[in-house]
């Protein structure tokens, strides 16, 4: 069996070394000048069918091909050295995401025969506070052990902020990464409130005690103390970016447009390396100094999905992924 293994390698290597050339030869032929005889006075027609998508598809296939590289070596290497512990974080991160993870991410520290801690997320993102708690908490198991944070599909805003803590960041080439940036959103009903008959009594001990309240609109006074709330959530966004990545604030800013990436799009920046759960597995082996570790998935982690925005709250959330919680 072992013996078939290494030839599917060899071939599968092979096969890399032929798309590598592949990519070259296409790279050196879409960037080279056109030669055009001076003599030549007819129009003259260049066809291709190369493209962006061609270009895109050939890094993801290559990506594909590594992944089964590494599986293939994990069986053949077959289980031994230290365990490996793989932390899902799914879906939008509350307080109740905090509270299984946290304590959990604390267990593992402790435990002598965890080596290294894989995080698996797949999260657009969530509320400030549990985000940062546990990426406070991620970065001081960092200091303990090996952690790299892995996402198939998505690691954005708070998922992403998660992820910053770890020591590497593996995704899949067509995961989405990045969104850096802060939401706040606010809903005025006070009109719907009038059409509906309904009045609405306060009693308050200061002016802004019920800043953000649906049943009212903001003041400018309120508009710039919230303005200033989401901007300094942000600057922490940004430092821990800047941390996590080794990268200048400024350099961060060059993606803290809101938007997310392709991972394949942002190698070397937001990312590390581009692959699958093998790959990251993969990685997080080398910066453990084993091969082989047993892997342990903590499944029972579970995150609500009835995240309902209820009054006005600023997020690590990524905008694609509000509506649907949306009250009203």
């Amino acid at each position: 069996m072992r013996e078939n293994i290494w030839k599917y390698i060899s071939a599968v290597l092979t096969l890399l070394l032929v798309l590598s050339a592949v990519a070259i030869a296409v790279l050196y032929q879409a960037t080279s000048p056109i030669e055009v005889s001076r003599n030549v006075t007819a129009p003259i027609t260049v066809e291709t069918s190369l493209n962006v998508t061609c270009e895109g598809a050939s890094d993801y296939q290559i990506a594909q091909l590594k992944e089964e590289v590494a599986y293939l070596r994990s069986l053949i290497n077959g289980t031994g050295g230290e365990t490996i512990a793989v932390v899902p974080i799914f879906g939008i991160i509350t307080s109740d995401t905090a509270l299984e993870v946290i304590p959990l991410l604390r267990k593992l520290a402790g435990d002598e025969s965890i080596g290294g801690v894989l995080l698996w997320v797949e999260s657009p993102g969530g509320e400030v506070g549990p985000v940062i708690d546990i990426y406070s908490e991620v970065k001081k198991l960092a200091l303990v052990k090996p952690v790299v944070a892995y996402s198939g599909g998505i690691m954005a805003s708070g998922g992403y902020y998660i992820a910053v803590g770890a020591n590497k960041i593996i995704a899949s080439p067509l995961a989405e990464v990045g969104s850096i940036g802060v939401l706040y959103v606010h809903y005025n009903y006070e009109k719907n409130y009038e059409l509906n008959g309904v009045e609405v009594e306060v009693f308050k001990t200061g002016p802004h005690k019920d800043m953000g309240a649906e049943w009212r609109g903001l003041t400018e006074d309120e508009k710039k103390i919230i303005g200033n709330m989401v901007n300094t959530y942000f600057q922490a966004f940004l430092q821990a970016v800047s941390e996590g990545r080794n990268m200048n604030v400024s350099e961060v800013e060059e993606f803290a447009t809101g938007r997310t990436w392709f991972a394949q799009n942002v190698t070397g920046a937001l990312v590390d390396e581009v692959g699958g759960m093998d790959t990251a597995i993969e990685a997080l082996e080398k910066l453990m100094n084993v091969t082989g570790a047993e892997v342990v998935i903590y499944k029972n982690l579970e995150t609500p999905s009835d995240f309902g925005v209820v009054g006005s709250r600023a997020l690590y959330l990524d905008p694609d992924y509000v509506g649907p919680y949306l009250r009203g």
